[in-house]
């Protein structure tokens, strides 16, 4: 009977001392849970600044894009205006050509 005490008194000691260590460990275990979750936490602050300066950057080049469309839309008709001056220019010059290459044949005819 003895001997069955002393076995059942082991076995209770047995299962104390992991019952006792266990808050221990867990306290080790929220020590670096904490330190853990100080790095979560600025991770995720790091990453919310970086959506932050990625949707003003966003923003920023939308606007600019729509101020670029509105100055296209605004200098269309100069565009189209200047590309007729053009035209009309490149015509003249043609006329001017052919009449210069006219009075030319007709020196070359004079000289002959």
């Amino acid at each position: 009977m003895s001997q069955f005490s002393w076995e059942s008194e082991g076995v209770a000691e047995a299962q104390a001392e992991p019952q006792a260590q266990e808050p221990a460990a867990q306290a080790g275990n929220l020590a670096v849970s904490a330190d853990d979750f100080s790095a979560l936490e600025e991770r995720i602050v790091r990453a919310v600044n970086l959506v932050k300066r990625a949707r003003a950057a966003h923003a920023a080049a939308e606007e600019r894009a729509a101020q670029a469309e509105v100055r296209l839309r605004e200098q269309a008709p100069l565009v189209e205006q200047l590309q007729q001056e053009v035209n009309a220019l490149r015509a003249e010059r043609d006329q001017v050509r052919q009449r210069v290459e006219r009075l030319l044949a007709q020196l070359d005819a004079l000289e002959l």
